[in-house]
């Protein structure tokens, strides 16, 4: 069993799901949009290659308790637009519980990923996971940060987090 999925969860536009291979083409164009990885280094150039990485991280994550990213479907129009999730990470060697989200660019300042964000909160709360959650954000990704100001986490520190330098906002719950 896995703690942290949030498998079947819906929000008020967004149904939570695990994601499946046939999510795989619905996924791949944010992988080939250039803005999505525009912080992050150390990922994949090739997108089918990025995209196959991503799967397999989570579903890795489903069958081990870690969590994971879930399909976000529109619930009124069964549209895929993006993945969000609570992830266990390992920050400074500390267990963490993280918010993760990431949307298709189509779907960006809609207020899609704040939404789901904020229900990733409210699940970890309901179900006593934690004491705080964090974000891990690089540190010149300014959108994904109003996000989690949005979500009222603040930055609790800044570190290297994969080769990349990143904030780590944090909430108390």
């Amino acid at each position: 069993m896995n703690d942290y999925l949030m498998d079947s969860v819906t929000s008020e536009r967004l149904l939570f799901r695990k994601i499946t291979s046939n999510d795989f083409e619905k996924w791949l164009p944010f992988h080939k949009d250039k803005r999505t990885s525009e912080f992050w280094s150390g990922l994949p150039k090739n997108p089918i290659e990025a995209c196959h990485q991503d799967f397999d991280r989570t579903l890795f994550r489903y069958e081990n308790n870690l969590g994971g990213k879930l399909a976000l479907i529109n619930k009124s129009n069964g549209e895929f637009i993006g993945l969000c999730g609570l992830l266990v990470q390992k920050v400074n060697n500390i267990k963490e519980i993280e918010i993760a989200y990431s949307l298709l660019p189509e779907y960006w300042y809609k207020g899609f990923a704040t939404e789901a964000a904020q229900k990733c909160k409210i699940y970890a709360i309901e179900n006593k996971l934690a004491k705080s959650l964090i974000s891990i954000i690089h540190i010149d990704n300014k959108p994904s940060q109003k996000i989690a100001q949005n979500n009222l986490m603040n930055i609790d520190k800044t570190t290297t987090y994969n080769n990349n330098p990143v904030h780590i906002f944090r909430v108390h719950i």
